[in-house]
């Protein structure tokens, strides 16, 4: 109390001249965390409920709205809002509908939204970001074909502002996209085989306390299809659970296991594809310096399957712009390279190329 006393009596000067006065005992705060500040209101003027404020990061201006903790003392109200989890360093505020003071505050960054959602996603990471492994590579045996494969995420929601701001949650709430191709470079007219088109919905979360069964997990709904038509076309949707468990292994070395348990809601145009594909992906990763090491394998409830094994080492002197490319080796054997051929087993291949994603 006496330091919200003293710091109003130094301003009293500037809530004469400017009307309003807003000040804070801590002079900090946590982006992504709650924060107070108090208002002081001239003589005579009623302390509303909430107050609209204007906040300046960086270039950015921010509209945040203050809610009153508590009836107004001896003309001051507490007041308190959300930092943006996108504030660092110096920050100011003012009152956007009275006049006021500038108040500044320093905003630090430290486990912002691991707070707010109760994940340790980086919030660094852009709106736009990678999702499954990103490569190019190419391979002979049975002809020269090349498999190649773009996948994304988008993040619907800024934990900063919206709906976001007002329900933290909504931050771990991902737009995916992956497409999967299979380019047959042995024919004269160099067509594609088949290609997967995979866009899904689903919500993100990270572990933060030190005691979790998960380290990580993600739930949602998937939809796959090829995109053909008649005897040719391929479809199934899926709600999938993918749960995480991470370990370190020695000096700088990481072990991954996040295997995606699905049940089909729709398999119409392939019914029997459990039968090669079964209900689960079991993948495994393994990181190690500039080595990444992949495996998926599938098992149907024919005892029919697949075995998926990606190797990418990195090449530091090759960059597409920021991002460093890796060597990419893969090897296929079993059912359904492609969803066009999930019944079928072809040859096992053996392909090289680049990642950009492993």
């Amino acid at each position: 109390m006496r330091a919200w006393v003293f710091l109003g009596m130094l301003l009293l000067p500037s809530a004469h001249a400017a009307d309003w006065a807003i000040f804070s005992a801590e002079g900090q705060a946590e982006a992504g965390q709650r924060f107070e500040i108090a208002v002081l209101a001239p003589p005579g003027e009623p302390h509303p409920d909430e107050l609209a404020v204007r906040m300046k990061v960086d270039v950015a201006e921010i509209a945040l709205t203050l809610h009153a903790t508590g009836p107004a003392v001896d003309g001051r109200r507490i007041y308190a809002a959300t930092m943006p989890i996108s504030a660092s360093g110096p920050v100011t505020l003012r009152l956007a509908d009275q006049p006021s003071n500038v108040l500044v505050l320093v905003a630090s960054r430290r486990d912002a939204v691991r707070s707010m959602t109760g994940s340790t996603i980086d919030e660094r990471e852009p709106p736009l970001s990678e999702n499954d492994p990103m490569y190019f590579i190419v391979g002979t045996r049975g002809g020269t074909t090349a498999r190649f494969q773009l996948s994304f995420k988008y993040r619907l929601f800024d934990a900063s502002t919206g709906f976001g701001q007002e329900r933290p949650w909504l931050s771990g709430l991902y737009f995916g996209y992956t497409q999967n191709s299979l380019w047959d470079l042995s024919t004269e007219s160099k067509a594609f085989r088949d290609t997967s088109y995979r866009p899904s919905l689903f919500w993100k979360w990270e572990r933060a306390q030190e005691r979790a069964f998960f380290d990580g997990a993600r739930v949602g709904l998937e939809h796959e299809s090829n995109g053909g038509q008649g005897d040719t076309s391929r479809s199934i949707n899926i709600a999938f659970v993918r749960p995480e468990w991470h370990w370190r292994v020695g000096q700088g070395s990481d072990f991954a296991f996040t295997p995606k348990v699905y049940a089909y809601l729709d398999k119409e145009e392939n019914t029997d594809i459990d039968d090669y594909r079964g209900y689960v992906d079991w993948r495994v990763r393994f990181e190690s310096g500039n080595w990444i090491a992949t495996s998926v394998l599938r098992y149907g409830t024919a005892n029919k399957g697949s075995v998926l094994l990606d190797l990418s080492r990195r090449v530091r002197d090759l960059k597409f712009g920021p991002v460093s490319t890796y060597i990419h080796v893969q090897f296929f054997a079993g059912y359904g390279e492609s969803i066009l051929d999930y019944n079928v087993k072809n040859k096992s291949q053996l392909r090289f190329g680049f990642a950009i994603v492993p």
